[in-house]
């Protein structure tokens, strides 16, 4: 039987998928698993998965694994879940049970070859402990800073500058991101980007890709929290850092299924200026002790 698993989101959402891929397999071992999503890298090597196929790749898709085969279909999104919108589980458990799959604890995994890990690792030699960073994450969009999941840049800086003597602070980032003095910015493949995690001695992380990947590696991090729950997304194994509490009633007109947009809409900002989200201190000790 093929089971065709369609993931629509973004890199965290597909490596939060590999989770759900082991879970898949272990209800129909005898299955032939095939993704579709944006990002098929992510399950590059993947002994769940028999292929990964990306959008707007998938010629003859329909006559290879439907017409006329024994399959089932699993593409509906568990952000549309009514355990989803309550928050109060990870996303990991609401998918696996919305397609009727027992989960039991299953983790993301990533699965980097020896040559892989060789190859990157040399692209990222460093004389220093790496201290990586990522302070923003999401799609291209006009804004480079959402409030809603990004830390600010205040924040950022403090952090930076009390870290860079003793590290090498690298900066996960793409060029339309804000970059910041005293760090080394790298904007490279996923899996490339998998190793450097590896490689790195601390992290400092938001609720995006890095921080599903460094759990994969069960690689314990600072990961800094707004809008999103750890609940939800996030991994006990890290030191998840919540927001300090609201200063502002948000205006909340435009929310539908969750109460923020993570995009980081600019009414529903629910403090008076972005120094009064995080305790900065807080964040650098908890680096400190990881």
């Amino acid at each position: 039987m093929n089971i065709i698993f369609q993931i629509n989101g973004g890199i965290g959402k597909c490596v939060m998928a590999t989770a759900v891929c082991e879970a898949i397999k272990k209800k129909y071992p005898d299955s032939k698993l095939i993704v579709v999503s944006g990002y098929a890298d992510v399950f590059l090597n993947n002994p769940h998965v028999y292929r990964s196929y990306q959008y707007g790749g998938i010629s003859y898709f329909y006559s290879e694994y439907i017409d006329g085969k024994d399959y089932k279909i699993f593409a509906h999104d568990p952000y549309v879940q009514t355990e989803y919108v309550e928050q109060k589980e990870h996303l990991i458990k609401t998918w696996c049970e919305m397609y009727d799959v027992p989960y039991n604890g299953e983790q993301p995994k990533i699965y980097l070859t020896g040559r892989e890990v060789k190859f990157f690792e040399n692209k990222f030699t460093s004389d220093r402990p790496i201290l990586l960073l990522q302070t923003n994450g999401g799609a291209q969009t006009e804004h480079k800073y959402s409030w809603a999941r990004d830390i600010p840049s205040s924040v950022a800086i403090k952090v930076i500058d009390h870290f860079k003597l003793e590290y090498n602070v690298v900066h996960i980032r793409r060029d339309d991101q804000n970059q910041f003095e005293g760090t080394f910015g790298v904007s490279d493949s996923f899996r490339a980007l998998c190793v450097l995690v590896s490689m790195s001695s601390k992290r400092l992380l938001i609720d995006s890709f890095a921080q599903h990947v460094a759990a994969s590696m069960s690689l314990p991090s600072t990961v800094c929290w707004v809008a999103n729950s750890p609940k939800v997304f996030g991994y006990t194994m890290h030191n998840n850092i919540l927001a300090n509490p609201f200063t502002t009633k948000p205006e909340l007109r435009n929310s539908y299924f969750g109460k923020f947009n993570i995009s980081g809409d600019l009414l529903e900002f629910p403090y008076n200026h972005e120094d009064e989200i995080f305790d900065v201190d807080k964040i650098i000790k908890s680096i400190e002790q990881l």
